[in-house]
This record gives structure tokens, C-alpha cells and sequence, in this order.
């Protein structure tokens, strides 16, 4: 693997980490205390200005208006942007619809692509991405009670989702259903492309995580779906590929969402080190002169360090072989860049102390809400079982000496 950044990628990862600093961690405070709504307009002034500066969809097909990044590049740019909770949205490659565009790109129809795809990348429209179930386990989607039942010309769907992130103020859901129930495991389920003012598409609530039910781009949706009637043409991909097209979703959005986390690393690690040597606890004496600071310090570079190779290397490796022969490094970056994340931020918080539980600064948020990411994706102890047991399968006809 070759660790040079191109000339290209510098320029564009500094003007990026310029855009953040200037304009985007100054609305922060705005953002933690104030309604979305009332920020919006602000927002999308630096939507424009992102646009104009030819930075807009970094990730997303040229084509359809985005940069046309690979895998690597745009895991420079998710590491960027990461360090703002604003980032990924004012730049046009926020989750879900990444992933949305992703899948309607791969296997969208012409059609599909023209209606959806394409307002979507230019960020004229929102969607979600509904597969999480609240009675069925999330990490496993082969098990799911929405159903898709065939009647005429159109798919009626009927079950409950949640988690459904950004499903506040979408145009449309990727909905994940049964379709058919007689085939093998993997083979029941197709995603089908549900516009969210169907009938029958109904919003129960925003969910209240950690004490925020969020609101628009920013909250995780209950969905209930009641009879809700869509054309058959709404199909995404083969009928009963829906596991199939999940797995090329969710493959390279773990490297967008672990560089994110590198990111968010970066953030607070920065605020850290800036508390420790500007903090006096006693005359002439600063938080940076405790051993024990400068240990969590030294912990924290380490492993922030380790986790950022190990992410642009199982990117390197989804772009060299594909996202199915790397599903090890997939699975190792998922656990392992969540849990340093985690520790990271709570060694931020600690050493802020009274300060880092409030939202004066941006830590407590991230604490908030960065806790699923041992969860989301797959829960940390799904990809550790399935990490070793693959490895453990190589030493069944594997001699060492």
C-alpha cells in the first residue's frame, strides 16, 4: 500500500480542514442549543459555498454532480470533515443518503436514477434508509417481519421499522422487506423504494436517544407501515437481492463512518491536549504535568494513530479486491476504531472535567451520540465472533511449525 497523498488530495483536504475551522465549528454553539429549523437557512448558504467551491459530493459519481472520489481519497475527506458534527451534511456525503446513493447508483434503473438519484446528489431532496426492526436483531438483517406482498401491479407493505435515520423531512425511505418468504435466508428479502408521502407510510415519532429526539437530518425515526401500496417499478435490483445489495451498502459506509470517527478523534484529542496545558490545578502547575494525562495522551496518539492505518488500509484493500474479500478488515475496523473512539472521547471529557459535561464545548455531544457506533452496523460482538472465526477456519488445514 502506497502511503504518499497525492498533490490533489492535499490541496482538497486542506481547503476542507480551512472550511471546518472558519465556518463550521463556529456554528456548533448554535447547533447544540438552538431549534435546526432556525439554522437552516444558514446551513444551506454553506451548502452553496461548498458547491461553489467545487468541493460539493466528494464521494459520489461525476456524472451526477459529485467529485468522483475512490474509496481512499474520500476516506481522507470523511477523516476531515469528521472533526464538525456538520460536516458530512454541508458537504453533500452524510449518511444515509450516501449509502442511498450508493445502492441507487449500482443497481438503480434509468428511471430510478433520474427521479431519485440525481436530486439527491445535487442535495435538492433527503432520504433514509429503513431496515432496523424493533422486535427482530439488528445485526442480522436476514431476519425481518415487514413484508412486501405482491398485489396487481404494486408491492403493499406492511411492518414497523426503527432507526430509520433522517426519515424526518425525507422524500423517500429505502424500505428492507420480505418479498419472498418461501426462498433461502438470504434470498427473502428486496428493498423497495418508498416515497414518504404514500399513504400508509406513517412517522410515528422521532426517537429520543440519550435524552434528544433530534429533529430533520439530525433524529432517528419509529416508522409504521400500514397497508402502504407502491408500484412494483419501485423495485431496487433484483427481486429477493436485498441482503446482497445491503452488503455492498454497508462495506464501504464502515469506512466512511470509521475515518468519521477518526476524525471525531482528532477533535477531541485536540481539545484535550489544549484543556491539559492550559488548566492549572495548582501554582504553577497544569494538568499537562500529571503523569497520568500524559499517559492517556500518549494512549490516545497510539491509538489514534493505529486505528486511522488500519481504516485506509481495509479501504485500500475494498478498492483492490472488493468489499466481499475484505469483509476481515471490514469487520476488525468496525469494532476496533469504535472503541478507541469511545475511549478517546471519554479521556476528553475527563480531563474537562465539570466542563466536559456540558455542552460548552462539543465533546458531551460527542459522547451522546457516538456511543451506537458500538451498536449500528452490526454490534461490536457480531464482528468479533465473525472476525474469529474466519480466522480461526484458516488454521483448520494451516500447519505451523
Amino acid at each position: 500500500m502506497n502511503f504518499e497523498v497525492s498533490d490533489k488530495m492535499k490541496t482538497i483536504i486542506g481547503m476542507i480542514g480551512e472550511f471546518v475551522d472558519r465556518e463550521l465549528i463556529p456554528m456548533e454553539q448554535d447547533f447544540l442549543s438552538k431549534p435546526l429549523k432556525s439554522l437552516q437557512p444558514e446551513i444551506e448558504r454553506k451548502r452553496e459555498m461548498v458547491k461553489k467551491m467545487e468541493l460539493w459530493a466528494p464521494n459520489h459519481p461525476k456524472e451526477y454532480g459529485g467529485m468522483g472520489l475512490d474509496l481512499v481519497e474520500h476516506a481522507l475527506v470523511s477523516e476531515a470533515l469528521g472533526r464538525s458534527p456538520l460536516g458530512h451534511y454541508v458537504f453533500g456525503c452524510q449518511a444515509p443518503d450516501a449509502g442511498n446513493i450508493e445502492i441507487l447508483n449500482l443497481f438503480g434503473t434509468k428511471e430510478q436514477k433520474e427521479k431519485y438519484l440525481r436530486p439527491l446528489v445535487d442535495g435538492k431532496i433527503r432520504s433514509c434508509f429503513s431496515m432496523t426492526e424493533v422486535d427482530m436483531p439488528g445485526s442480522n438483517p436476514v431476519m425481518l417481519e415487514t413484508t412486501a406482498v405482491k398485489d396487481g401491479n404494486d408491492y403493499v407493505i406492511n411492518g414497523q421499522k426503527w432507526y430509520s435515520s433522517s426519515a424526518d423531512g425525507s422524500e423517500f425511505a429505502i424500505v428492507m422487506a420480505v418479498t419472498n418468504p418461501e426462498a433461502q435466508p438470504y434470498l427473502r428479502a428486496s428493498m423497495i423504494i418508498v416515497p414518504t408521502n404514500t399513504p400508509g407510510f406513517n412517522l410515528v415519532r422521532n426517537i429520543s436517544v440519550m435524552g434528544h429526539a433530534g429533529e430533520g437530518y439530525f433524529s432517528h425515526a419509529e416508522i409504521l407501515y400500514q397497508s402502504c401500496r407502491v408500484p412494483q417499478t419501485n423495485l431496487l435490483g433484483p427481486e429477493g437481492h436485498g441482503f446482497v445489495i445491503a452488503q455492498e451498502r454497508l462495506g464501504p459506509g464502515r469506512i466512511h463512518h470509521c475515518m468519521r470517527w477518526i476524525g471525531i478523534c482528532n477533535r477531541v484529542f485536540d481539545l484535550m491536549c489544549s484543556r491539559a496545558v492550559q488548566r492549572e490545578i495548582s501554582a504553577g502547575k497544569t494538568l499537562a504535568t500529571k503523569q497520568i494525562i500524559q499517559s492517556w495522551i500518549a494512549e490516545s496518539a497510539a491509538e489514534i494513530q493505529s486505528a486511522r492505518l488500519m481504516v485506509l488500509h481495509a479501504a485500500w484493500m475494498i478498492e483492490k479486491v472488493g468489499a466481499s474479500a475484505a469483509r476481515k478488515e471490514i469487520s476488525l475496523i468496525k469494532f476496533m476504531v469504535a472503541g478507541i473512539m469511545q475511549k478517546v472521547i471519554d479521556r476528553a471529557l475527563q480531563v474537562h472535567g465539570g466542563l466536559g459535561m456540558t455542552d460548552d464545548t462539543i465533546i458531551s455531544f460527542f459522547f451522546r451520540h457516538e456511543r451506537a457506533a458500538r451498536i449500528y452496523d452490526g454490534a461490536d460482538e457480531v464482528h468479533k465472533i465473525s472476525v474469529a472465526k474466519r480466522i480461526l477456519k484458516e488454521y483448520e488445514t494451516k500447519k505451523v511449525k
